[in-house]
């Protein structure tokens, strides 16, 4: 039989009567796989840490990399603490860019903010307790916007920080930006597809962060993040309530019937 949350009709109530125990309890209730990841990132970044010289780059980008594996596994988990998360590594992340001259990483961070952590934060109706309940899945019509949208950023993107800036990767930076762009974007509207996009968007900050390092204008802890990231949407597929199969395991409806339901 179906599971459903019975706290749906009252999904802001324990936001409304004391917001900072509900942000807390946000981080509870998760699959193990996610507490693992972030437990195996912690080590791994701290170890990177202290096995290099201490600047305020390494600091700032130890600090970055553990808030924000948090973040996307909070998005994972379907939980709204992940706004508060996204806003703390993205201020950690817009200096390491600026530091790199990734320009269009800076600007990502900041679209973050503004379409998707920012949101969701002030969201409280769409992404509460009972966001599971609420997910969505695209059309063949979204799928086709989605894209081409993609694409029209990345090229848009690209030529403008490459004409407009000294940033020595525009190309890479360009693809990164507008595929996590667009991944924010399905996010805040809880579409399932996002994580296709998060998927690429890993690959794309991992080759991103990869040739950095390799310039001499970043840590390789930029790039190990990248590939954390990549772990976390693998995961999404099977243990989360994205997708049909974390559904399962959870006792929650099926995504057919929950866009059946609206229509």
């Amino acid at each position: 039989m179906t599971g459903t949350d019975t706290t749906g009709t009252q999904a802001d109530t324990g936001y409304r009567r004391n917001y900072f125990r509900w942000l807390w309890q946000q981080l509870h209730g998760w699959p193990i796989q996610n507490y693992m990841l972030w437990f195996f990132a912690f080590g791994f970044q701290l170890g990177l840490l202290v096995s290099q010289p201490f600047t305020w780059v390494s600091v700032v980008t130890f600090f970055a990399t553990i808030v924000g594996t948090l973040c996307v596994l909070a998005i994972n988990a379907t939980k709204a603490v992940n706004g508060w998360l996204g806003i703390i590594s993205s201020a950690g992340f817009i200096a390491i860019a600026i530091a790199a001259k990734n320009y269009l990483a800076v600007f990502e961070q900041v679209a973050y903010i503004l379409t998707l952590d920012l949101p969701i934060l002030l969201a409280v109706k769409s992404w509460n307790d009972d966001t599971k309940n609420h997910l969505r899945t695209f059309t063949p019509r979204l799928w086709a916007v989605a894209i081409a949208g993609t694409a029209v950023v990345w090229v848009l993107s690209a030529w403008g920080i490459g004409a407009w800036t000294d940033d020595p990767r525009p190309w890479i930076d360009g693809f990164s930006f507008s595929i996590s762009l667009t991944a924010g974007i399905m996010c805040f509207l809880r579409y399932n597809n996002q994580f296709y996009w998060w998927l690429a968007s890993a690959v794309a900050q991992l080759v991103l962060w990869a040739v950095t390092f390799a310039q001499g204008d970043a840590s390789i802890a930029m790039a190990i993040n990248s590939l954390i990231y990549l772990i976390n949407d693998v995961l999404a597929f099977t243990t989360s309530a994205w997708f049909d199969r974390g559904r399962r395991k959870m006792g929650l409806k099926p995504l057919s019937e929950l866009d059946e339901a609206r229509g």
